[in-house]
């Protein structure tokens, strides 16, 4: 059976497990919280950790070598301030965006490829190359800065008052993906304040055993 083909069988798998009312859940995210609903491509989507307590890391994140370039090891940090977070933050801005907080917007930022490999559910997928002016262009790029992040022209400069927080991931601390996303949101003036970084990305997400989704066609 291929990797492909057996990640798919997982996922329906654990879609398919009976739910379990919180207070009967033996793997809790914390002593006090089993876990949050979230909206995923309009359906409600319960993130928990898995209940196997013999269940393994997801094949696709299990290598720990990948040809460098591209996947070098990223710095704890990114520039200018901007904060690298952890699955409970990352939970409580899901948790967040999904009570109405349409400031938050939480985004995926790999390609097709990976995300059928599955996602955060409560996420959306805005590619990486779609926010590289050398990749998309000027125009492709101020469209999502406006339309999606909710920025504003002001002449030749952009507005972020009123922008939303954005909270990046991709595959893990060997992806420069939503790194590069990051950078590039910089030079474009975005406040590091409004910009989040989930560091550890899928593979930890993976670790963690929490839920995760394949987007639909």
């Amino acid at each position: 059976m291929n990797t492909s083909r057996a990640l798919l069988l997982a996922a329906a798998a654990m879609l398919a497990m009976p739910a379990i009312a919180d207070n009967e859940m033996q793997v809790r995210i914390t002593p006090t919280l089993s876990s949050i609903d979230v909206k995923h491509q309009g359906k409600t989507v319960r993130i928990q950790r898995n209940q196997d307590q013999d269940n393994v890391l997801n094949p696709a994140f299990q290598r720990t070598s990948r040809r460098c370039p591209p996947f070098c090891v990223q710095p704890m940090h990114m520039p200018e301030g901007v904060e690298t977070i952890g699955e409970l933050e990352m939970l409580d801005y899901l948790r967040r965006a999904a009570g109405g907080d349409s400031s938050i917007l939480i985004i995926d930022s790999r390609g097709p490829d990976w995300l059928q490999r599955g996602t955060i559910p409560g996420s959306v997928n805005i590619h990486y190359k779609r926010l590289s002016v050398k990749a998309a262009g000027d125009g492709e790029v101020a469209a999502i800065l406006h339309e999606r992040f909710d920025a504003e022209r002001d002449g030749e400069l952009w507005d972020f008052r009123f922008a939303k927080t954005l909270v990046l991931f991709c595959n893990g601390s060997w992806c420069g993906q939503s790194p590069s996303n990051i950078r590039v949101l910089l030079r474009l003036g975005y406040p590091p304040s409004k910009i989040k970084w989930y560091r550890g990305g899928m593979q930890a997400w993976e670790a963690a055993g929490l839920t995760t989704v394949v987007p639909e066609e």
